[in-house]
Order: structure tokens, then C-alpha cells, then sequence
């Protein structure tokens, strides 16, 4: 049984709550500059774009492995009560979420490295991860949008998932991550 205060099933940590929106934010202004840059054709604002892009991606994977930290070191009180077959197929959902929020930067900082561009975050120059390779760069970047479009298509589920539960269940899980 979740524990509530009025009614109202316990909160996050605050941390934990703020980090998932921030990176929720994060995803989609680097999905969205992606595609903005994929429709322009100045190179010079196509090269700040994706440099934005970049940083976002390397911020999300810095977020995520703070966020990782937290969430085993932070103590939270227990979910909402719901059905096995829910717990199992969030637990899932969850952990897919942070897979592909992983994948997805390395993807990138990869691909930048096979393609023998160099990547800075913030002014600090990051290391290649691979050494230069056309063929790999476009296998690569063929494999950064496939996983893309796979974490917007999970990050939907998942968003529609707390609108089902906070609209038709009305069991308090999306007041639980809500800011």
C-alpha cells in the first residue's frame, strides 16, 4: 500500500521529480533542433544547430548518470497499489526509457567521432570514443535516427501512460512525478 498524505499519494524526491522533467525538456528541444536543422539550408546555422544538438545529447547523458545516482540513493516511498501485469510493464517501459536515453547520446558521440568531427561540451573538447570511419559514421548515423524515433515513440507511451493513469484511473502516479 502507497503511503498518502491527504489523499494524495507521496511525492518523489523533489530532485528526482525536477531531473525528469528537465530531461524530458532536454529530448525534445534536441528532437526538435534536429529536425529544424534537417530542413535548413544554411551551413553555418545548420553547424550551430547541431552543435546545440550535441550539447543537449552530452547534457541528457550527464543528467542521466546523475539521475541514475539519485534514484539508487535517494529513498522514496513505495508506488501507487495497482495490478502486477502495470508494475511489470512499467518497471519495463522505465527501464527501456533509460536504455535508449543512454544509447542515444553514445550514438551520437560516436558517430561525431567516426565521422572525425570534433565535439565540445561547454567549451571543454571531449574525446573521440571511435576512430574515423566513413562506413561506420553512416551506419552509425542511420542507427542514431532508428533509436530516435524508437525513444520519441517510447517517451509517447510513457507520457500516455500517466494521462491514463491520472484521467482514467485516478490513482495519483502522475501527481507523484509532477514538479
Amino acid at each position: 500500500m502507497a503511503h498518502h498524505t491527504r489523499g494524495i499519494a507521496t511525492p518523489y524526491p523533489r530532485p528526482i521529480r525536477w531531473l525528469h522533467w528537465l530531461m524530458a525538456l532536454l529530448v525534445a528541444t534536441a528532437a526538435g533542433v534536429a529536425l529544424v536543422r534537417d530542413d535548413l539550408g544554411g551551413r553555418a546555422l545548420r553547424g550551430v544547430l547541431l552543435d546545440i544538438h550535441r550539447h543537449l545529447g552530452l547534457l541528457v547523458l550527464a543528467l542521466l548518470a546523475l539521475r541514475i545516482v539519485l534514484r539508487l540513493s535517494l529513498r522514496h516511498a513505495p508506488g501507487v497499489p495497482m495490478p502486477a501485469w502495470l508494475r511489470v510493464g512499467a518497471g519495463f517501459t522505465h527501464l527501456l526509457l533509460y536504455a535508449l536515453l543512454l544509447a542515444m547520446p553514445l550514438l551520437g558521440w560516436a558517430l561525431a567521432s567516426a565521422a572525425d568531427q570534433p565535439i565540445h561540451f561547454f567549451g571543454v573538447a571531449v574525446p573521440p570514443i571511435v576512430a574515423p570511419d566513413d562506413d561506420l559514421a553512416d551506419r552509425l548515423q542511420a542507427w542514431h535516427v532508428r533509436v530516435a524515433w524508437v525513444l520519441l515513440a517510447v517517451a509517447g507511451l510513457h507520457a500516455g501512460a500517466a494521462l491514463w493513469h491520472h484521467l482514467v484511473r485516478r490513482d495519483g502516479v502522475l501527481r507523484r512525478m509532477w514538479p
